[in-house]
């Protein structure tokens, strides 16, 4: 049995669960406010919610990355309207600044430059950038985007604005322009840039999605520019990011330069859900890798030796240091943490229940259902116990190492963690 750190959820934890059993689980939770979403007027969320004490973290700002995480979640649980208008909204963001689309396309900025491309992390207010240096070559983050407004609208034949339309080919463009295949980026994780198979794989998700989009001519008004690249072009452009993969996976990155070669990480698993980009073979061998090399007692590690919340994470860094980019010197990071332990995170154990959910739903097999169970009973217990400065039954980003003993770090509650246990919550319905 996994551990479980309240214990009043405790008494509702079982190896096998009726109905009625989720629905208790559930109404506990929703008493807690597990699953509530704090959200902006014009429709987008922070990436935590926090006490003002903890302000100093920046995650009061938006990430797309985990704005479309939330907003599929949303959407997987039938409140459509949230996330329609959470995508809408990055799109009006990307929209207002496709310049830097553009001057990349046309060569005027360099892709090179992390701060040219296009921010990722926003002030989600007024749909203005920070000025703050980032890494902001991230070129999951906006696979993501692509993904689920194509997705949406294929789904839902909703009927996209002109301004929709005219953005979307700046992506495919954009991804030609850059060279997503072989770009080096901070990915998932926004560290140190090297050719990531998760950041790849993503974008392969999001122009499946759109070359399914440019099918539906009923969903593109007429004249928009998106008549401008052909699903041939995008044919062309997916098959370069498919065979990057099938040259990378089941490894993260095959680089020679051991800072950047990575044979496990735990952002893989998103090629399996959401984006459904790899076989089952190869969604095997990751899962595979990353339960085998990555999962530990409390969660499980983005990837080996990663020194983020680290050990002692806060007595080693200054308080001005603990959120800063360190995407050009991560080893000024990493030589704090030799040898130290890693910090145990809470977003995977739900995505790794319901790629068991998913097998258990395709073959019926009894196995797959018992490993559903046991990680969402993983996830269950990552929420927080009793007496917790954050509350109780809050969803953590991770847990890390303070003199021995495995804590929260300050991200608590965080949305993404949130949504990933809610779609996890339906999966095992």
């Amino acid at each position: 049995m996994p551990i479980i750190h309240n214990k009043e959820l405790s008494r509702f934890i079982k190896d096998a669960y009726l109905p009625e059993d989720l629905q208790n689980i559930r109404n506990l939770l929703m008493r807690h406010g597990t699953f509530s979403f704090p959200v902006l007027p014009n429709g987008l969320f922070p990436a935590a919610s926090f006490k003002t004490s903890n302000l100093y973290t920046g995650y009061g700002n938006v990430w797309v990355r985990d704005n479309i995480y939330i907003a599929y979640a949303h959407y997987l649980n039938g409140d459509t309207k949230t996330a329609l208008k959470t995508v809408k909204t990055l799109a009006d963001y990307f929209t207002k600044n496709k310049w830097r689309f553009e001057k990349i396309i046309s060569g005027e900025l360099d892709c090179n430059e992390p701060m040219n491309r296009p921010h990722i992390r926003l002030n989600g207010n007024d749909l203005s950038e920070i000025p703050q240096k980032w890494a902001h070559a991230e070129n999951d983050a906006l696979g993501y985007f692509i993904w689920f407004l194509c997705k949406i609208h294929n789904e839902q034949n909703i009927v996209m604005t002109a301004e929709e339309c005219n953005l979307l080919p700046l992506f495919a463009l954009y991804f030609k322009a850059i060279r997503y295949w072989e770009d080096e980026d901070s990915g998932h994780w926004e560290e140190a840039r090297k050719v990531e198979a998760s950041s790849i794989g993503v974008v392969v998700g999001g122009l499946t999605e759109l070359r399914a989009l440019l099918g539906r001519k009923e969903l593109f008004f007429p004249g928009c520019v998106s008549e401008s690249i052909s699903g041939k072009f995008l044919e062309d452009l997916i098959a370069k990011g498919q065979k990057s993969l099938e040259a990378i996976l089941p490894a993260e990155c095959i680089q020679s330069d051991p800072r950047k070669n990575r044979c496990f990480d735990a952002a893989l698993l998103f090629l399996i859900f959401p984006m459904n980009v790899v076989s089952e073979d190869m969604a095997d061998k990751i899962l595979n890798g990353v339960m085998s090399h990555l999962q530990r007692e409390y969660g499980i590690c983005r990837y080996l030796n990663d020194s983020f919340w680290a050990a002692d994470y806060k007595d080693k860094l200054e308080r001005k240091e603990l959120t800063i980019d360190f995407s050009d010197d991560i080893a000024k990071r990493d030589n704090l943490f030799k040898n130290s332990e890693e910090a145990q995170w809470c977003i995977f154990d739900p995505i790794i229940s319901i790629i068991y959910g998913l097998k258990y739903e395709k073959y019926r097999r009894e196995s797959d259902r018992k490993l559903q169970t046991y990680y969402f009973n993983r996830s269950l217990g990552q929420l927080t116990e009793e007496g917790s400065a954050f509350e109780a039954l809050k969803c953590p980003e991770l847990y890390y190492p303070k003199k021995g003993k495995f804590i929260p770090n300050d991200a608590v509650p965080l949305l993404w963690t949130q949504a990933n246990l809610w779609m996890a919550f339906k999966s095992i319905n």
